[in-house]
């Protein structure tokens, strides 16, 4: 931990700490040089650096989406999302041709998804609020991923039941497809049994019922998943003013037409390049987020039964084959296409970022690691395309600890970090200094013991018989695993009988790191409004910062 502060918001108390990325398990090279500001990253990221007031003019000059239709069409949408009158004001504001846009996006999981949506979300609007407060015009804009069709990761959600383990809910409508975009799969009666478990299965709190409302009033039967979202999103943020948008919207296609162009028509030029990328990367390295070979295309096509595509490029023929189907076009096909019907074309992952910022006058985008690999590969295709490279920066990053957790960790003398040496191994040391301090000793007195008579025969076997000492230092390997696995035994029989220190950790490691891995990736930030209330989002408001480059701990 290398920060330690302490607020008071709504007469909660909370301290905050930060620890780095590099610090973190599993962070990837790229990462953790770009959160560092490495100085070789800034080749793959050629507007990391730039201060955005000073960007803000490169974007605007570049502009050139029709702002009256864009603001028109965002009315209309936003309407069926049923946000507060501040949005529709910052609709108002992006019509002037001054003000410029901050972005974040993500699937339309279920009942929200996990933690970090709303952490985006939130990024998205304090810095829009600060760049204001600077005198530079903004607004926050989420864009809703609803062309994806990766089902599966967003029909489940996760939660710390009342019974303080990890539960989980899924919703999956009756004969939904696996290749239909996520903005077409509608609702159906099995979205309430969904809402009930989730209800049911929450610590009954003063909030509970909040919770319950929340969710009727946003998931109903009939509704797509990504409306469904974005409802729930915008109660949320009701007074943030934050501007939704899906991309399946049929008039939102027809402005992005003309990017859709450039990109067919220069998609050869494209893929070189990407692949010239992916080798600069190897190099450093890093690793490439989307796998890039020479049948790239940047597209997929919608059919008419609305399911999604994979489209490659057959340097033989020169056509653009479907990998799903018997489809094939030629660029002129695809060029027609999106001229006439750009709803039938939807961007990849790489090509996703140039299109949204094609459509709105981008100062920032707020992603996560996932998406900061994206920008390492696709700037150079807004080089391509003659667009400037958005900065990206990384989303704000919490883990949450509520106060009966930060009492265990003082209890045993732990933070943050020792959680990541495993739940087996904190249990072990906690028997060694609270538990059994004796035995534990004594098992450790033995192996060393052991291992020091081992030692002498080992000398006297090479002085004797030296090929009897190769054979005793295999059987070493066995006695020390034999020592260790007893040892190991005696550490979880300990912690069994003694029951309420293990629920205590089992807890623990469920709710600040479940399966190892960071709260955010998989906690839903309603399992937290229903412990904390309404005011748990405007805290975190607080404690967000747009440079921020560590990850915040907030421990109330």
């Amino acid at each position: 931990m290398n920060h330690e502060s302490a607020s008071t918001l709504k007469n909660e108390i909370f301290k905050e700490q930060k620890i780095s990325f590099a610090d973190i398990p599993h962070q990837t090279k790229l990462f953790v040089d770009f959160q560092k500001n490495a100085e070789k990253i800034n080749k793959f990221f050629p507007s990391k650096n730039k201060k955005l007031k000073e960007f803000s003019g490169e974007v605007l000059v570049n502009y050139k989406t029709d702002r009256q239709k864009l603001c028109d069409m965002l009315f209309v949408e936003n309407q069926q999302y049923q946000v507060g009158k501040k949005t529709f004001a910052n609709i108002e504001k992006l019509r002037q041709a001054d003000c410029v846009a901050v972005l974040t996006g993500q699937q339309a999981g279920l009942f929200s998804g996990s933690g970090y949506t709303i952490y985006k979300a939130l990024s998205a609007i304090k810095l829009a609020d600060e760049l204001t407060k600077q005198g530079i015009k903004a607004v926050p804009i989420f864009w809703i991923a609803s062309e994806d069709h990766d089902f599966e990761e967003i029909s489940k959600t996760f939660f710390i039941d009342a019974e303080n383990k990890i539960s989980e809910v899924i919703n999956k409508p009756a004969n939904i497809s696996d290749s239909s975009p996520i903005g077409f799969i509608k609702l159906d009666e099995t979205i309430d049994e969904s809402i009930k478990t989730f209800i049911e299965s929450l610590p009954k709190t003063e909030f509970t019922p909040q919770i319950k409302n929340l969710l009727t009033e946003t998931y109903k039967r009939g509704e797509s998943f990504s409306v469904a979202f974005g409802r729930l999103l915008a109660k949320i943020f009701i007074d943030n003013g934050l501007i939704f948008i899906s991309p399946l919207n049929k008039k939102f296609r027809e402005l992005c037409s003309p990017i859709y162009k450039s990109a067919i028509e220069n998609s050869e030029i494209i893929t070189n390049k990407l692949l010239q990328r992916n080798d600069e990367l190897t190099s450093e390295n890093y690793h490439s987020q989307v796998l890039v070979q020479e049948d790239f295309f940047p597209f997929f096509y919608i059919d008419e039964n609305q399911k999604r595509n994979s489209l490659k490029f057959d340097k033989k023929t020169g056509k653009i084959k479907s990998q799903d189907s018997a489809l094939e076009f030629s660029i002129k096909d695809l060029t027609e296409l999106a001229r006439n019907s750009p709803e039938s074309l939807s961007p990849n992952a790489l090509m996703r970022p140039v299109v949204q910022d094609y459509l709105f006058p981008t100062i920032c985008y707020f992603g996560g690691g996932a998406e900061i690999a994206y920008f390492a590969q696709n700037s150079v295709i807004y080089e391509t395309l003659n667009c400037p490279a958005t900065p990206i920066r990384h989303r704000s990053s919490f883990t949450i600890i509520q106060g009966r957790h930060r009492r265990n960790l003082d209890k045993y003398d732990l933070n943050f970090a020792d959680l990541f040496r495993g739940k087996e191994t904190i249990l072990a040391g906690i028997v060694e200094k609270y538990i059994n301090p004796e035995t534990s000793q004594t098992f450790k007195s033995t192996l060393e013991n052991v291992n020091k008579q081992l030692d002498i025969l080992s000398k006297d076997l090479i002085h004797d018989e030296p090929t009897l000492a190769d054979n005793l230092a295999n059987r070493r390997q066995k006695i020390e695993w034999h020592l260790e696995t007893l040892q190991n035994k005696f550490y979880r029989a300990e912690t069994l009988k003694n029951d309420v220190i293990n629920k205590r950790i089992e807890s623990l490691f469920a709710e600040v790191l479940p399966e190892n891995v960071l709260q955010e990736r998989t906690i839903n930030t309603l399992y937290f409004l229903n412990i904390f209330g309404e005011h748990f989002v405007e805290w975190l408001y607080k404690v967000v910062n747009p440079e921020e480059t560590d990850h915040q701990i907030i421990i109330f």
